[in-house]
C-alpha cells in the first residue's frame, strides 16, 4: 500500500507541473505578439523615415539602418517647390471643408433618423451604408462632367463635395448611435426650459456626442486624406492634392530622388499621425460609448 501512497501525490505535482507551462505561453503570446505585429507594421515606416533623411548617395551606395550623414535637403526641397507646397495646403484645405460639410449635413440626419420615424427609414439608412461600399471609380466620370457644367472643376470644393458621397453615409451611421444612446426626455426638458430648437442642438445635444464627433471627424478625415481616384480626376492645375504630385512622380521613379520622394511619403503621412494623437482621448471615450444596438 506504502507504493501507492507515495505515487499519487507525486503524479499530481507532475500533471501540475505540465499545466503551468501552456498558461505561460499564452501569457508570453499575449504580451509579445502584438508587439512584433506592431514592429512588423513600423518598418517599412521606419526606412523611409531614414531615407528621407538621408542623401541619394547614400541610399544607392550602402544600406544604413540609421542616416549615417543625415540632411535636411529633401524636405527643404519640397517646401522651395512651389507645386509641391501648394498641393500639400490643397490637401488640407479640401479635407477641412469636407469634416465641416460632413458634420453640418451628418448631424441633423442622424438626429433625424434617431428621433423621428418616416417612410423606409430603414431601408435608407441601411442604404447610406451600402452607398459607402460604392468604389470611387465609378462615380469619378459623371461627377467630372457635371461639375464641369457648373464650372467648378479644379476647385477644393469640388473635391470636397466629391468626398461627401462617401463621408456623409458613414458619419450619419457613427452619430445616429450616439444620438439615440442619448435619452429623449433632455428633449423634452430642454423644450419645456424654453430652448430654441438650435439652441438645443449646439449648447446640450452636440456637447453631450462630442465623443461621437470626434470618432466621425477621425474616419471624415482618413478618407479624405487618403483618397487619391477622384481629388486627380477632378483637378489639374490650382487644386492638385500631395497625393497626386507623389502619384506622378512615383511612375517615374528613375528621374526623381529616392529621398525626395520618401520625404513626401512621410509629410502625407504626418498629418494623420498627428491628429490621431492629439484626439486619441476622444477617439477612445467615442469607440467605448457608440455601439450600435
Amino acid at each position: 500500500m506504502s507504493p501507492i501512497t507515495n505515487f499519487e501525490p507525486e503524479k499530481g505535482k507532475s500533471l501540475s507541473r505540465h499545466s503551468i507551462k501552456p498558461l505561460q505561453y499564452r501569457r508570453i503570446i499575449k504580451k509579445y505578439l502584438p508587439m512584433l505585429y506592431v514592429i512588423f507594421l513600423l518598418i517599412p515606416i521606419y526606412f523611409l523615415v531614414c531615407y528621407s533623411f538621408k542623401t541619394e548617395s547614400e541610399i544607392k551606395n550602402s544600406i544604413t539602418p540609421i542616416p549615417m550623414l543625415g540632411t535636411l535637403a529633401n524636405y527643404k526641397a519640397i517646401f522651395n517647390d512651389p507645386q509641391s507646397y501648394m498641393a500639400f495646403i490643397n490637401t488640407l484645405l479640401y479635407v477641412l471643408v469636407n469634416n465641416v460639410i460632413s458634420l453640418v449635413v451628418a448631424v441633423p440626419g442622424a438626429y433625424a433618423f434617431s428621433r423621428y420615424s418616416f417612410l423606409c427609414e430603414k431601408h435608407l439608412f441601411y442604404w447610406f451604408l451600402a452607398s459607402r461600399m460604392i468604389p470611387p471609380a465609378t462615380v469619378a466620370i459623371p461627377l467630372f462632367q457635371l461639375y464641369s457644367t457648373m464650372g467648378i472643376v479644379d476647385t477644393h470644393i469640388a473635391v470636397a463635395l466629391a468626398h461627401c458621397l462617401f463621408t456623409v453615409p458613414i458619419a450619419v451611421w457613427i452619430l445616429e448611435g450616439f444620438i439615440s444612446a442619448v435619452p429623449r426626455e433632455i428633449d423634452e426638458i430642454a423644450q419645456l426650459d424654453g430652448y430654441s430648437f438650435p439652441h438645443f442642438f449646439i449648447k446640450i445635444l452636440i456637447p453631450a456626442i462630442a465623443p461621437g464627433i470626434g470618432v466621425t471627424v477621425f474616419f471624415c478625415f482618413i478618407f479624405s486624406w487618403v483618397e487619391i481616384l477622384l481629388a486627380n480626376w477632378l483637378t489639374t492645375v490650382d487644386a492638385v492634392p500631395f497625393g497626386s504630385i507623389i502619384l506622378r512622380a512615383g511612375t517615374a521613379l528613375g528621374l526623381n530622388s529616392l529621398g525626395w520622394l520618401s520625404a513626401m511619403a512621410v509629410l502625407a503621412i504626418l498629418p494623420g499621425v498627428l491628429f490621431i494623437y492629439f484626439v486619441r482621448n476622444h477617439l477612445a471615450k467615442g469607440f467605448a460609448l457608440g455601439q450600435i444596438s
